[in-house]
């Protein structure tokens, strides 16, 4: 309707499922139109926006106008009536100001996600999602709370103990009570042929190889309070970085990082069987807790420096007879027994 009786689309480039805060450089279907720009041949020379929340985010109508002017390509909105005006300056508002509209859209949208989940889990204990934790398996919980995911037919979840992997983590824990340090309950599952939890469950785990346990993997399952029966949240949260600090135009990529206990959000009642008490839980946290026996008064003055000459890894810092020192274990791992024909530390 916008375009009617100035011309014809040839073209329709549609990003289906992607955010609006990628730059157009990192949209599939909007780098592909990018591309075509320097083609004479390209047969169009005008693109029509239909919603321009879907198409620019914050400042990037700021980054792109220029693009279009530069190759002759003219640019058409609901919002201005119709053909853009690169050079008047009531258009430039409008855009600016929809801009900062559409990235405020997101920005009120992630807030009340997340504060809606951080209820859900604190007074509901709702499972929100994600793989179960090793040792659990989801259970329908009946049609979803929502009554519109309802009428779609979508069910809730909850966790139940595994019947396979749930006894494992029992064991775990009582060997961590019984005095037992994270690394030889590790060497004990790889000894034993336990499968780790991405063998487990490899369906949900296709990125992982599954080749054995790990020290992190027990003593994160150590540290996990789900096991207690309460639903936790917001133990590894989402945080936005810089793709390339040289170039912000490429704009943000999500990361995951460990969050602090503080940050945690736990349900105030339980919501699943537990498979550790919350005293032997805490108690495994006191036996598993370390920390600095003081200020640093040693220093490496070649830390990082020197290379192993047999298998080429830097050598790691040691004290050893009252002084500083430097070592290589050639692949030595406290998650499994050392192989015999492990060459000597250097």
């Amino acid at each position: 309707m916008l375009a009617a009786g100035a011309g014809v689309i040839t073209a329709e480039f549609f990003d289906t499922g992607e955010s609006r805060e990628l730059p157009w450089a990192r949209r599939p279907q909007a780098a592909a139109l990018v591309a075509q720009l320097a083609d004479p041949e390209r047969g169009w020379d005008a693109v029509v926006i239909g919603e321009y929340e879907r198409a620019f985010y914050g400042n990037q109508y700021a980054s792109m106008a220029p693009l279009f002017e530069h190759y002759g390509v003219s640019l058409w909105m609901p919002e201005v009536g119709g053909r853009v005006d690169w050079h008047a300056e009531d258009h430039e508002q409008t855009m600016v100001a929809l801009g900062l509209s559409s990235k405020r859209e997101i920005t009120r949208t992630r807030v009340r996600v997340r504060t809606a989940m951080a209820a859900q889990t604190l007074e509901q204990g709702r499972y929100l999602g994600g793989r179960p934790p090793y040792g659990y398996r989801l259970a329908d919980a009946g049609p979803h709370p929502n009554k519109a995911h309802a009428a779609w037919g979508r069910r809730a979840h909850r966790l139940e103990p595994d019947p396979v992997t749930a006894p494992v983590v029992s064991w775990m824990f009582g060997r961590r009570l019984a005095g037992h340090s994270a690394a030889r309950i590790t060497r004990a599952l790889n000894d034993a042929g336990v499968p780790c939890p991405s063998a487990a469950d490899p369906g949900r785990n296709p990125h992982r190889a599954g080749s054995g346990w790990t020290l992190r993997t027990v003593a994160s399952i150590l540290a996990n309070p789900r096991y207690t029966g309460r639903q936790v949240w917001n133990r590894q949260p989402s945080e936005a970085v810089l793709v390339d600090p040289a170039d912000t135009g490429l704009g943000h990529r999500q990361v995951q990082r460990w969050n602090l206990p503080e940050g945690w959000v736990i349900s105030k009642h339980p919501a699943h069987a537990a498979l550790v008490s919350e005293a032997d839980f805490i108690a495994a946290q006191d036996t598993t807790a370390r920390g600095p026996a003081g200020p640093a008064v040693r220093r490496y003055l070649l830390a990082g420096l020197i290379i192993c000459g047999r298998c080429g890894r830097r050598l790691e810092s040691a004290w050893s007879y009252g002084r500083a020192a430097y070592r290589c274990r050639h692949g030595y791992t406290s998650a499994t027994v050392p192989d015999p024909a492990r060459p000597k530390n250097a």
